[in-house]
């Protein structure tokens, strides 16, 4: 771009530029996420190329409301809608058959469209906006997280700027809208089968999933899905999990990072990234403090996870991708 990133504060900017065709950064209650408007193909191109994204990874399109599914998907079955009404808006995606509204710059070539409602209310207010602006109710944006492909998500708009201020246009938008309040990426859950089956974790966890649908999870249908390869959400940084006790016999290293629940001890001379009190905390600054360690110059991350217990299996499943090798 020619120019500083252009950052706004308000939601009518971001909407006018998406309704232009532009692109905008958006915040959500998990991520920020990269939008543009999910019926344009040539705009949807650029999320992918200022994304460096492979062309066969779907994008996630945000709506409204749940009124607004029908839009976008078909065969949506009882459960699925049961967890429309529970859940929405927030932090849940829902993997369903598309409609021939969702084309295939959108799926990634796939039959099936990923759709969710998001919490936050400047997010809430550009969909709004981009409805009223170009007449057509179910608009939806399509918004993958605003960051290089594989790369650390963000959570506050100096994320944003840090990470793609090189590559937006002097029309597109970064909207401001505070930090991330969950931090980590929705739920994504397959509703393609006979019961739901979770292809990424999040804030809404198994045991919700299966008490507001009466169903157990099953298995995946084999449908892709954002944020699910094996290594993901990277620093620069070598990330490893670790166990608390490990850290006993941890060397004076002042290149390593530490990043662990309050209780868990530094070990003497390394840095410590965050301590948070718990799981609901660990996920709210995992990404800031990935992203610290790589400011820091940091060699290696030692992750201590939370317990796999409610947001915990999202925390530790990001910090198992972050550690894998790419």
């Amino acid at each position: 771009m020619n120019g500083p990133v252009h950052t706004t504060s308000d939601p009518a900017v971001a909407a006018r530029a998406l309704a232009d065709g532009h692109l905008a950064v958006l915040p959500t209650e998990t991520v920020y996420g990269l939008g543009a408007r999910a019926d344009l193909p040539h705009a949807i191109a650029r999320v992918y190329a200022a994304k460096g994204r492979p062309a066969d990874h779907p994008l996630i399109v945000h709506i409204r409301d749940g009124g607004e599914l029908a839009a976008w998907a078909r065969s949506i079955p009882d459960y699925a809608l049961a967890l429309a009404q529970a859940c929405w808006p927030g932090p849940l995606t829902l993997v369903l058959p598309r409609t021939d509204r969702a084309g295939d710059f959108v799926t990634g070539g796939q039959d099936t469209v990923a759709v969710r409602v998001p919490a936050h209310p400047a997010m809430t207010e550009v969909l709004e906006r981009l409805a009223a602006l170009t007449g057509y109710p179910a608009m939806g944006v399509a918004a993958p997280s605003a960051n290089r492909f594989g790369r650390v998500s963000p959570t506050t708009v100096a994320h944003v700027e840090a990470e793609l201020g090189s590559v937006l246009g002097d029309d597109d938008v970064v909207l401001e809208g505070g930090p991330s309040t969950v931090g980590v990426e929705s739920t994504i859950v397959d509703c393609t089968g006979a019961r739901p089956a979770i292809l990424r974790p999040g804030r809404v966890t198994t045991d919700d999933i299966e008490a507001i649908t009466g169903f157990a999870v099953g298995l995946p249908s084999g449908a892709r899905a954002p944020g699910t390869l094996a290594s993901h959400y990277a620093p620069h940084a070598r990330v490893r999990v670790v166990e608390a006790t490990s850290l006993h016999d941890a060397e004076d290293d002042a290149t390593v990072g530490v990043l662990a629940l309050a209780d868990v001890a530094t070990p003497r001379g390394m840095v410590r990234l965050s301590a948070p009190g718990t799981a609901e905390d660990y996920a709210r600054v995992l990404y800031a403090a990935l992203r610290e360690a790589d400011a820091l110059g940091l060699v290696e991350v030692l992750a201590v996870p939370p317990p796999d217990e409610g947001v915990g299996a999202a925390v530790i499943d990001r910090l198992s991708r972050a550690a894998h090798p790419s």
